[in-house]
């Protein structure tokens, strides 16, 4: 829906993707889908994750989820110095994962209770090179419980080969979190995000089956 509050961000998205095209043409996007359920547009507040593997996984996730504005979570040196007017303009959310504030956790779950897509990687940094998906940070879990939000799990295939499609997958959204009976503790927390992790193993032997067909 356009709004004048994100005019500079959808005109950047706009150009973005127009540079980008040949790459769009080449990379040719797969998306694919855990079950019915995850088909389904992402409405209100919530919180979108993956695995990341490189710098145009915001990018990807843009593409697989286009019909949405993306509040990024990024480091907070990204807006120090001249790339800051372009990290603005997407709509990040500095963070500094080595000290993370109380000031910013709440901006985040403002955002997220003000009904909009905050999109993160709970791994904290970019994979290794193994392919290999990290441990997750609990810090998304503990968002979505302030936020009564839920989760919907992507994962971003590593490519093998260079001629290879991009493809993707989206899960169906976990919510656990929105029951105002679920109480909050670090028990439940490390094994909601224990679930994400999981689930994240799962898309993956999703799309790996997917080309054995």
């Amino acid at each position: 829906m356009f709004s004048i509050k994100y005019l500079a961000h959808d005109i950047v998205k706009v150009l973005c993707f127009l540079l980008g095209l040949p790459m769009f043409l080449y990379q040719r996007p797969k998306i694919l889908f855990e079950n019915k359920k995850a088909q389904k547009h992402i409405r209100g507040g919530a919180i979108l994750i993956a695995n990341h593997l490189g710098f145009f996984d915001p990018i990807y996730m843009m593409i697989a989820i286009w019909y949405r504005r993306h509040h990024f979570i990024c480091l907070k040196k990204f807006f120090e110095g001249k790339s800051r007017p372009f990290f603005k303009a997407f709509l990040c959310l500095p963070i500094d994962k080595n000290n993370v504030s109380f000031g910013s956790f709440r901006e985040i779950v403002e955002h997220i209770k003000q009904g909009e897509l905050v999109s993160m990687f709970p791994e904290g940094a970019v994979n290794d090179g193994s392919g290999e998906t990290a441990t997750f940070k609990s810090g998304v879990t503990l968002m979505a419980f302030q936020g009564k939000v839920p989760i919907v799990p992507m994962y971003i295939k590593k490519k093998e080969h260079w001629y290879e499609r991009l493809t993707m997958v989206i899960g169906e959204p976990i919510d656990d979190f929105s029951n105002p009976e679920a109480k909050m503790n670090f028990g439940l927390i490390d094994k909601i995000t224990e679930k994400l992790q999981n689930k994240e193993s799962e898309l993956e032997a999703l799309v790996k089956g997917e080309k054995n067909k």
